[in-house]
């Protein structure tokens, strides 16, 4: 996984509903970040080298379209769906996303 971040050949975007994810997970405690969430996504994304992906109502619409069975989480039906609109691969550790089937996926748990 970190192989695949650190080649220059690859592009790296990051969508905002991981933010979405990662400040879900501060609010309940489950996380700690040492800055704040703000300041912690810029530092992230500046250290990948990365790019925001957009979220769309294409997007939005193509997350309820997709072959079930699925997941029942939106943020992540919103990840897949993006994969599959950008033609991208997603880095994940989710189980079923890894196990879907119908993108392509890095396993980010390896």
């Amino acid at each position: 996984m970190r192989g695949y971040i650190e080649d220059q050949e690859n592009e790296i975007f990051v969508s905002p509903i991981s933010t979405l994810e990662i400040a879900q997970l501060k609010k309940k405690g489950k996380i700690e970040l040492k800055h704040s969430l703000s300041s912690w996504v810029k530092r992230s994304i500046a250290s990948l080298d990365a790019e925001t992906i957009q979220f769309s109502h294409e997007t939005a619409e193509m997350a309820y379209r997709m072959p079930e069975p699925f997941h029942k989480d939106p943020a992540d039906r919103i990840l897949v769906a993006t994969t599959i609109l950008e033609n991208l691969q997603l880095m994940t550790a989710d189980e079923k996303i890894l196990e879907y089937g119908k993108i392509k996926v890095i396993n980010a748990g390896k």
